[in-house]
């Protein structure tokens, strides 16, 4: 009789396994996924060790030999492919910022700066609440001449007749919807902004006693235009340096009623009006206040050292001058009759805005032009950036003006103050919708018209829907 385990003996024993390992080398037997300890009983430990039929089965069910899966199998490769496909991902990404940051490293470090600017500070700008809470009432504004004039800056009215400059070098008159030039300063192609110089740019434009027209062209000087007879008059050329320097960027100017005095600005000695935002953003102080006497012919410096003087008005009284020192967000005023002649303080400081040009309001206050403001509450980039001279410098290495100028937000405020400077109401189009790079509002027979110093158009509002 056959001891109980010896049978397990013959199907576990040796012979046993050298026939698993022959049949599954023919492939009638699966692979196992792992190796595993199979339970061997030799004849010697019968005797000494022997257990039931329940015991062994339940000792050998978790030793079984297990089925391995094509799919089982190919998890470890998938893993390790994924694992160097994001290595190759992380390197390749790896390459391209160093070859995109080592470049604009050596960039920042070897090009040089066009502007040299030294901080500056402002106060926080006034909160955008009561009389300067935004609208939307530019909104309500037609376009005029769209898409038929480019950059008309400034406006004048002989009469009903509209007069303007524009961004090719022309003074043009505006009547019966029709366009007529009446003036040319410069001469060329006049298309890009490099033309300039050449061409010409007129800006300050006024009406004088005589129904003539007083020009400010930023690279020629100082004209009268008869704009009935097309005839043209030079009064002061750019090229005469005033004590002892050069003017590079004639501006505006305003006129007194018997057209003897002009008081215009010259923003800049060093930048011309085609870097416009260079000097904004150097915040160079070499701008003038100056008087010219078209009888003596004689110039006079009435006020210097000013941030982009800008936009000047003269007053009802003619007893001041109110220059916009737009680089500050302030207007200056100057006296030039009287007992305080020769004197000068603020008459508006710290503005929501960046101010252009002043005109006179039929309420006995001024109109301001702004295309930029400072948003409270809100981020101001140009006040960030006045502090931060370096950060500057770094993007005018990297990038162009018009590059730089895509990036300010379009915010075109009009505001009207008082005759002691006084905020008196505001007129907001909050994106620019319609009124868009604000440069000038001039105000005629119940209307403003709004200049701008880029747009290709002018824009018209009714006073009775503000």
């Amino acid at each position: 009789m056959r001891p109980e385990g010896a049978g397990r003996t013959l199907r576990n024993g040796p012979w046993a396994q050298r026939h698993f390992r022959a049949r599954r080398r023919a492939g009638l037997e699966p692979e196992p996924a792992l190796l595993s300890v199979e339970w061997v009983v030799s004849a010697g430990e019968v005797g000494s060790r022997t257990m039931s039929e329940a015991d062994g089965l339940r000792q050998r069910r978790p030793l079984r030999p297990q089925v391995v899966t094509d799919d089982d199998g190919q998890a470890p490769e998938a893993k390790d492919g994924s694992s160097f496909s994001g290595r190759v991902f992380r390197v390749t990404f790896l390459m391209l910022a160093v070859s995109l940051t080592v470049p604009l490293l050596g960039a920042m470090m070897l090009l040089e700066s066009p502007i040299d600017p030294q901080p500056l500070s402002f106060k926080e700008p006034p909160l955008l609440l009561g009389v300067l809470h935004p609208n939307t009432k530019l909104r309500q504004a037609e376009r005029l001449f769209e898409n038929q004039l480019i950059g008309p800056e400034s406006i004048a009215h002989i009469g009903d007749v509209m007069f303007t400059g524009t961004a090719d070098g022309r003074v043009v008159k505006l009547e019966n919807g029709e366009i007529e030039t009446i003036a040319r300063f410069g001469s060329g192609p006049c298309k890009t902004r490099d033309d300039e110089p050449v061409c010409g740019r007129p800006l300050g434009i006024r009406a004088g006693p005589n129904g003539t027209l007083f020009v400010a062209d930023a690279y020629k000087g100082l004209f009268e235009v008869n704009p009935w007879k097309r005839e043209v008059k030079l009064l002061l050329s750019s090229e005469t340096p005033i004590e002892g320097k050069k003017m590079s960027f004639v501006n505006d100017l305003t006129v007194t009623q018997d057209g003897r005095k002009i008081y215009f600005t010259d923003s800049s000695s060093k930048w011309q009006r085609r870097d416009y935002l260079l000097l904004v953003m150097e915040g160079t102080d070499d701008g003038r206040l100056l008087e010219y006497d078209t009888v003596t012919r004689e110039v006079k410096v009435l006020l210097d050292q000013l941030r982009f003087p800008n936009g000047v008005q003269l007053s009802p009284a003619e007893d001041f001058v109110l220059v916009a020192e737009t680089t500050m967000a302030r207007i200056r005023r100057v006296y030039v009759s009287g007992l305080m002649k020769g004197g000068a303080d603020l008459f508006v400081e710290n503005m929501p805005g960046f101010p252009d040009n002043i005109r006179p309001s039929s309420s006995g206050g001024y109109w301001v032009g702004m295309s930029t403001i400072r948003p409270n509450p809100g981020f101001s980039m140009l006040d960030f950036l006045s502090e931060r001279p370096w950060i500057k410098r770094m993007i005018f290495k990297l990038f162009s003006q018009e590059t730089v100028m895509k990036f300010v937000p379009r915010y075109s405020l009009v505001l009207e103050l008082s005759d002691s400077g006084a905020f008196r109401r505001s007129l907001h189009d909050p994106d620019g919708l319609v009124a868009t790079y604000i440069s000038e509002v001039h105000e005629h027979d119940g209307h403003l018209y709004l200049g701008s110093f880029r747009s290709p158009f002018l824009c018209r509002l009714s006073l009775q829907a503000v």
